[in-house]
C-alpha cells in the first residue's frame, strides 16, 4: 500500500478561549479500486476509536462536516477523539477530472477502501458518521467488518436500491433538470430550494460551479446504482453496533430513514428526527446534533462527565409508547422541544428512541 501524498495544514477557524489551532494531515493511499484521500485531525487516544466521517454526493468533507465539527460545543468531543475525514475519490479539493471512460467505484467498492485507510493509520476501531451516500458506505462497511465499528451516526440514509418507479422518476427528472439541480434536490427539501436562503445559494453555487463536476456526476451515478443493504430486523443482515439515525423533518429522505429504523435492532438503534433542520441537519442545526452526538457517545460509555447543556436546558421529555413491528420489543420515545427547562432522560437500553427536536 503506497502513500501518495501527505500534506500538513492548519485549519483556519474562530478559536474558543484557550483553544489552540488544530493540525490536520492529509494523506492519499492506493487501494484495489484506486486512490483515496483522507484528512486526520488530532492524535489517537488510548482505548478510544477514531471518529470516521464520509460525506454525501455533491460535497466533500469540508462542505459536508465543517459547520458541525467547528461548532463550539463540539470541541469537547474532538478533544477526546482523533478523527478521520474521507473524501470520496475525485471529491477532494483540487482533484483533477477523471479521464473520459473512467470506471468510478461502486458504493460497495468505496466501502472496501476503508480497510486500507485504517491499516495505513493503524487504527483498529471507528465510530462512523456518514451523510447520504456516506451513510450507506459506512453501513456497508459495518456489515462486512462489524468488529471494527463501535457505533454509527447515519444521517439521511437510504438503505434501499432504486426500484423501477424510482428509476423512471429519475430518468424523467434527468430530461428536464441538470445534474447540479438533481443533486440539490437530493440534498435539500423542495421547501428549502424554493426559499433560496443564503445556505441554499451557497451550496447551489458550490455544486453548479464545481471544477470537478464530472467527478461528482460519477459519484452520483454510483449512488443511484447502489444495491439494497437488505437490513432485516431479527435477521442475519443487520448492524451489530449502536446506531443513531438522523433525518430532518420533511427532508427528502425522511421516509427512507423511517423505514430503515423499522428494520434495525430496536435495542441498538436511536432515531433522531430534527424539526426545522431541512435536508442537512449537520449544516442547519449543528448545536442540536452535537448534543445528540454527545448523548450517543455517553451511551457507548465515553465522555461520562460531559455536561448535556443544550438539550437538558431546552427540552422537556414526553414519552409516548407505540408498538413495534414485531409486536413487543420496541417502544418509541419522543422528546419535544420546549422553552422550559428539562432533562434528557437516559432511558434503559433496549428501546428505539425517536427524538423530535
Amino acid at each position: 500500500m503506497a502513500e501518495l501524498q501527505e500534506v500538513q495544514i492548519t485549519e483556519e477557524k474562530p478559536l474558543l478561549p484557550g483553544q489552540t489551532p488544530e493540525t490536520a494531515k492529509t494523506h492519499s493511499v492506493e487501494t484495489p479500486y484506486g486512490s483515496v484521500t483522507f484528512t486526520v485531525y488530532g492524535t489517537p487516544k488510548p482505548k478510544r476509536p477514531a471518529i470516521f466521517t464520509y460525506h454525501d454526493v455533491g460535497l466533500n468533507y469540508k462542505s459536508c462536516f465543517q459547520p458541525l465539527f467547528q461548532f463550539g460545543d463540539m470541541q469537547e468531543i474532538i478533544q477526546n477523539f482523533v478523527r478521520v475525514h474521507v473524501d470520496a475519490p475525485g471529491m477532494e479539493e483540487g482533484a483533477p477530472v477523471f479521464p473520459l471512460g473512467y470506471q468510478y467505484p461502486s458504493l460497495d467498492q468505496l466501502a472496501d477502501m476503508i480497510p486500507c485507510i485504517l491499516q495505513y493509520l493503524n487504527f483498529s476501531t471507528i465510530i462512523g458518521v456518514g451523510v447520504g451516500a456516506g451513510a450507506y458506505i459506512l453501513s456497508r462497511y459495518a456489515l462486512t467488518h462489524p468488529d471494527t465499528v463501535e457505533g454509527l451516526v447515519l444521517i439521511n440514509i437510504d438503505p434501499n436500491a432504486k426500484g423501477w418507479m424510482d428509476w423512471a422518476a429519475h430518468k424523467l427528472t434527468g430530461l428536464t433538470s441538470s445534474i447540479p439541480e438533481m443533486i440539490l434536490g437530493h440534498l435539500f427539501s423542495q421547501e428549502e430550494l424554493s426559499g433560496s436562503s443564503e445556505l441554499i445559494q451557497k451550496y447551489r453555487n458550490i455544486i453548479t460551479h464545481a471544477p470537478n463536476l464530472e467527478n461528482i456526476e460519477l459519484y452520483w451515478n454510483s449512488y443511484n446504482n447502489r444495491r439494497d443493504l437488505n437490513f432485516e430486523r431479527g435477521g442475519e443482515v443487520t448492524l451489530k453496533c449502536p446506531v443513531m439515525l438522523v433525518v430532518g423533518d420533511q427532508a427528502p429522505h425522511e421516509d427512507a430513514v423511517v423505514e430503515c429504523n423499522s428494520k434495525l435492532d430496536p435495542t441498538q438503534t436511536s432515531f433522531l428526527k430534527m424539526a426545522d433542520s431541512g435536508g442537512q441537519p449537520q449544516l442547519t442545526q449543528p448545536g442540536k446534533l452535537t448534543e445528540a452526538f454527545k448523548y450517543f457517545l455517553q451511551g457507548m460509555g465515553y465522555m461520562a462527565s460531559s455536561c448535556m447543556t443544550r438539550l437538558s436546558r431546552s427540552r422537556t421529555a414526553s414519552l409516548t409508547s407505540s408498538a413495534s413491528i414485531d409486536g413487543n420489543r420496541s417502544r418509541s420515545r419522543t422528546l419535544s422541544q420546549s422553552s422550559e427547562s428539562g432533562t434528557l432522560p437516559s432511558g434503559p437500553p433496549g428501546h428505539t428512541m425517536e427524538v423530535s427536536c
